[in-house]
């Protein structure tokens, strides 16, 4: 008698929060390399977990396409399917662009950020960060999700951009919103893109020394000009991809320096360790946990399993990060090894100019922390830390400090 095959795994399983390494460690044993799982709706799709399964498909963009008009399961997707903003139907952005457009885009993208002077970014901030410190640090507790790491990102990109400071929580609830997946999901994109729309409009017509004006004036060298609506699209893009996994960023790196001895000890005297903890989150802790997507653009095999063309694969970087083929010590301290796949891999993955900049915001935010409130400790039991319910993303719901209570530097900090 023939066994039945495994059921697929439902993606909103909520053990993908709670305990999303045993959980890995359960869908390579049942599946190997490559998982069966289903999205909201019964949508079936697979979960690459190999490390170097997800490097053959990250490294091929012609058999494992970003375009998702390949999808085969489009018949099937209604309108309002709450995650349509994480997938793309029709969205020209470059997340779904392939070929020479896609390398055109994202030279506009690279260069539109690289040209913002890093000295001035780490200024920016530090000093953003020290007005959130100095609006608790009189308390003498405070929560660092909420009050500090899910507003510090934004507010330097806002700032990057073009965007008004005080546009930033905003565009930090409709982020979340679209992010989460959730019955709210087309609300927040909606409003990030009438957020876009109004100042590429106004960029237009009064250019500045920001972000979207040089992606504009980049895109006006190019034999096809990019239109309004794709240079909207990307800056959604970006700032999705730049807000909310620095922020899970700064709070992970946060909880590990707070509840793990290792960091501990070496914490306060001196900055190695700051950097040490940004690292091994990125292997063990990453804030972008699977991401959509790719489609196989014709019927494949991809470990042990018979991909048919069209089919959607879903990039599990946490799971591939800690794959013992490659991990055969993953429990030693991951020190200046940056083979992870926390940002991505191959034509696709997130710009170099990019990471530098989440880097600064990250590390900024961190040491101001450190710096600002040096006997910081965490006001409940790390058990009790609770994880955001989403797969794609992981990051705390709160992060509750308490520390003595400190003076407001008023932007006079040395």
């Amino acid at each position: 008698m023939t066994t039945p095959a495994p059921a697929p795994v439902p993606l909103g399983n909520p053990r993908f929060q709670s305990e999303p390494d045993a959980l890995y460690r359960e869908l390579r044993r049942e599946y190997g390399a490559v998982a069966p799982v289903v999205l909201d709706g019964g949508v079936p799709a697979w979960l690459v977990l190999g490390y170097r399964e997800l490097h053959q498909v990250t490294g091929d963009p012609v058999l494992f396409s970003r375009d998702s008009g390949l999808w085969n399961q489009w018949p099937d997707i209604p309108d309002d399917w709450p995650l349509l903003p994480m997938i793309g139907r029709g969205q020209p952005s470059i997340l779904y662009t392939v070929g020479q457009r896609h390398r055109e885009r994202a030279a506009v993208i690279s260069d539109a950020v690289e040209a913002a002077d890093p000295f001035q970014l780490r200024a920016l901030a530090e000093r953003l960060a020290d007005e959130l410190i100095d609006a608790v640090c009189h308390k003498g507790r405070a929560d660092l999700v909420a009050d500090y790491a899910m507003l510090l990102p934004v507010r330097v990109l806002a700032a990057l951009f073009g965007f008004a400071e005080e546009q930033g929580p905003g565009l930090v609830a409709a982020l979340n919103d679209m992010i989460d997946g959730r019955e709210r999901a087309l609300a927040g994109q909606a409003h990030l893109a009438s957020s876009m729309a109004r100042l590429v409009a106004d960029r237009r017509a009064a250019p500045a020394d920001d972000v979207v004006s040089r992606m504009l004036v980049n895109s006006s060298s190019l034999a096809e000009e990019f239109t309004d609506e794709e240079i909207v699209q990307d800056l959604m893009v970006m700032t999705a991809a730049g807000h909310q996994p620095t922020a899970d960023w700064i709070g992970n790196s946060l909880r590990l320096v707070l509840t793990d001895d290792r960091f501990a000890a070496s914490l306060f005297g001196g900055r190695n360790s700051v950097a040490e903890a940004m690292n091994e989150v990125l292997w063990e802790d990453t804030p972008t946990q699977n991401v959509a997507g790719r489609w196989a653009s014709r019927d494949t095999r991809l470990g042990d399993r018979r991909i048919r063309a069209g089919d959607l694969l879903l990039l599990g970087l946490q799971g591939a990060n800690s794959d013992p083929r490659v991990r055969t010590h993953g429990s030693a301290l991951t020190g200046g090894n940056n083979a992870h796949f926390s940002f991505g891999h191959g034509e696709h993955r997130c710009p170099f100019p990019a990471q530098e900049v989440a880097e600064v915001i990250a590390r900024t935010g961190i040491e101001v922390v450190l710096d600002r409130l040096p006997d910081i400790d965490l006001a409940v039991p790390a058990g009790s830390l609770a994880r955001r319910p989403s797969p794609w993303l992981r990051g705390l719901t709160e992060l509750p400090v308490t520390f003595t209570p400190t003076p407001a530097v008023g932007g006079t900090r040395a």
